[in-house]
């Protein structure tokens, strides 16, 4: 990850099911679904914080993540690539779902393939 996201904060799966007051099996149903992604840091898989909005995953997460996945994208170069600023955005992918503009990172998202 680039410098920007080193100070983002991180959740381990039981991290984030404390915080979220969610069953551990529910993250992981949110894992497998495409709801939310995690990457290993440190050998251990987790989740920024930025992904998280109202008690559970941003809305419009899993659709990102299913268009960038069906454009070849790796979990660990979606995640480089949500959290990262990007230029026709204006910020990054995340922060711009998390704003509501869900069809403008999407086209953007298309435009890698």
């Amino acid at each position: 990850m680039t410098e920007q996201n080193s100070e983002l904060v991180w959740f381990t799966l039981p991290d984030l099911a404390t915080e979220l007051g969610l069953p551990i099996r529910r993250i992981r149903q949110y894992l497998e679904e495409r709801d939310l992604l995690a990457v290993r840091r440190d050998g251990v898989l987790q989740v920024p914080s930025s992904f998280i909005a109202d008690g559970g995953p941003v809305h419009n997460l899993r659709g990102t993540l299913t268009l960038l996945s069906d454009n070849g994208f790796d979990d660990e170069a979606a995640m480089v690539w949500m959290l990262e600023d990007d230029d026709a955005i204006g910020t990054s992918p995340i922060e711009a779902l998390r704003e509501g503009r869900r069809s403008e990172v999407r086209r953007v998202a298309q435009a890698l393939a």
